[in-house]
Parts: structure tokens; C-alpha cells; sequence
């Protein structure tokens, strides 16, 4: 790998550890590129697609003369490891927030949740959560949901290409969902949760694919502080 490499134009794809937001991601890897390269200051660099923090998996960054990709690897069909938990909710959908409402499942079956899960194949309305990166009036929506100002969403269409390799060991279920832009699984999980009767949330959050690029290709190595693109 050459300065003049990243500058024609290279993909990296990452394997977003928990907790870490995507902006701190690129801004990593741009400050060891622009370290051990000599870059210049306005050196392009950008992800196709915000990762949440509570949630890891593939998150691609794109150098130099391929930012020009990134509108069209955002557009591309997504895929999620997904675990939720049953009988329980919380503010953010996910597990930023604590445990609230919680509720008695044991009138749930397996068959209620298969079927359940079946309901959300195909194109759907969805409210994206309130704790979300989603500007209104100009501010972003977690923003305003921390300062406790009451926040409403609006609904959206949005895509469920599968849900599969269904697994259910109660209150947790596990399952991959493939999905198109725009889509959020924290509020697929909360909504499944309601359309159950008990509630849900999103305990876990994997991202394995995005388009033809897989998470098997993808490495968290050029985040360590130790690595050098380099060898040196």
C-alpha cells in the first residue's frame, strides 16, 4: 500500500468493536493513514453507512477517489446478526438505556414468535427510535431525546428482504435479517415485541453484510494502536 494508492482510491472493510461510534472509526483510521503515509490534510476519507456503538460488525470506510462509492454502497441491501429479548423495553430500544415495563411470557410459544417474525417480511412502516442520529429542525434526534424534550418520529417505508436462521431460547431470540436501506433493527425488535404483546428490545446487533461485501473479509486490526499499515 502507497500514498498514491490511497489516494486513486481504497476500500477498507472494519469490524466495528462494541461502544465505538463510526466516527470515532474513520477518525482513527484517518489520523494512522495520514501519520504514516504523509497525507494531506484535505485527504478524503469517509464510512458508507453509520454502525450504532452498541452494535459491531462491518462498517466499510472508503479512501481517496472511492468516497465517490459511497452514496451507491449505502444504497446496497443490508445484513444483521440480531438478538432480542422478550418481556421487557427499554427508552432506546437497545440496551443504552435500562430495563422498563417489563411483562409475563409464558403464554409465548415458539409458533407465536415464528409467526410474528413472518408478519414483518416484506415492505413495511416503521418509526425509527427516537435515540437516533436522525436531524430535526436541525438537531439530532438523541440529542434532544437525552435532554428529555419529548421527540416525535415519523414513519417510514422500509424493507424486510428475510428474516432466517430463527433460533429462540426464551426470553432471548436470535435471527439474521437481511434488509434494505434505512431500515432499523432496534425498532424491528421493539415492534415485534408489540406485535407480541409482551415488548422487546435489542440485546445484541451484528452487521455481517452490506451488498457483495462480507464480514469473513473484514478485520478490527487497523484499529489497534499497535498496527501499522507499514510493517514498521
Amino acid at each position: 500500500m502507497t500514498a498514491e494508492e490511497l489516494k486513486s482510491g481504497y476500500v477498507f472493510l472494519l469490524d466495528k468493536p462494541l461502544d465505538w461510534t463510526s466516527f470515532q472509526a474513520v477518525n482513527k483510521m484517518k489520523y494512522k493513514l495520514k501519520r504514516e503515509f504523509d497525507l494531506p490534510k484535505k485527504f478524503k476519507i469517509g464510512h458508507a453507512g453509520t454502525l450504532d456503538p452498541r452494535a459491531t460488525g462491518l462498517l466499510i470506510v472508503c479512501c481517496g477517489k472511492f468516497t465517490k462509492k459511497i452514496p451507491e454502497i449505502q444504497d446496497a441491501p443490508k445484513e444483521y446478526w440480531t438478538e432480542i429479548k422478550l418481556g421487557v423495553q427499554t427508552e432506546s430500544y437497545d440496551t443504552e438505556k435500562p430495563e422498563i415495563l417489563h411483562q409475563d411470557i409464558s403464554h409465548i410459544t415458539e409458533q407465536l414468535v415464528k409467526e410474528a417474525l413472518e408478519k414483518f417480511v416484506g415492505e413495511i412502516e416503521q418509526k425509527p427510535p427516537v435515540y437516533s442520529a436522525i436531524k430535526i429542525d436541525g438537531e439530532r434526534a438523541y440529542n434532544l431525546a437525552r435532554a428529555g424534550e419529548e421527540v416525535e418520529m415519523k414513519s417510514r417505508k422500509t424493507t424486510i428482504h428475510y428474516i432466517q436462521d430463527i433460533k429462540i431460547e426464551f426470553p432471548l431470540v436470535s435471527f439474521t435479517v437481511g434488509c434494505s436501506k434505512g431500515t432499523y433493527i432496534r425498532s424491528l425488535a421493539h415492534d415485534i415485541g408489540q406485535e407480541l404483546g409482551v415488548g422487546a428490545y435489542l440485546t445484541q446487533l451484528r452487521r455481517t453484510k452490506i451488498g457483495d461485501y462480507k464480514i469473513e473479509d473484514a478485520t478490527d486490526q487497523f484499529l489497534n494502536n499497535d498496527f501499522r499499515f507499514q510493517g514498521e
